[in-house]
């Protein structure tokens, strides 16, 4: 019974430190969004302990984690995600990253989803030399909002079409 318990005790704080690290990770697993009366749709994102931008959203409604990367031309797709979200693979060409230069395939994201605002036909590179699960949301979506940061806070907005 002894035993039992400890196990029982040891899964319970696995449980509950497993969500407390994510957290820190990941604090916008659920980004606070609004729509404002004009139809603007807004997202409050809050940085995570290293500094950066991250945040749970979609592409081609499969779940993915975003990285935003000012510093990206395009949205950078790991090809698990591409294969995932039914991505076909178009022109190959090579692009400079930080890790030097990949061979990349262009593509479009015929939907991306961050907190309410969501973002069609969206220019996007699958990168097979990326690992990992997390794709680099570059300037080819976030050129279609408007940013601004105070703090520790980063609010997108979206502005409908006129």
């Amino acid at each position: 019974m002894l035993i039992f318990s400890f196990v029982l005790g040891l899964g319970g704080l696995t449980f509950f430190f497993d969500d407390q690290i994510q957290q820190l990770a990941n604090p916008n697993q659920n980004p606070r969004s609004m729509e404002l009366n004009s139809g603007v749709r807004e997202v409050v994102l809050q940085q995570n302990r290293q500094g950066h931008y991250v945040a749970s959203g979609t592409v081609n409604n499969v779940s993915v984690l975003f990285l935003l990367d000012t510093g990206a031309t395009d949205v950078a797709i790991p090809e698990s995600i591409a294969l995932a979200a039914g991505l076909q693979r178009g022109n190959t060409s090579r692009a400079s990253t930080a890790n030097g230069v990949v061979t990349v395939y262009s593509t479009r994201v015929a939907e991306l989803t961050l907190g309410n605002i969501v973002l069609e036909d969206v220019n996007a590179s699958i990168t097979t030399s990326m690992a990992g699960d997390t794709i680099l949301l570059g300037m080819s979506a976030l050129r279609q909002v408007e940013f601004s940061q105070r703090g520790d806070e980063l609010t997108l907005r979206h502005y409908p079409e006129s």
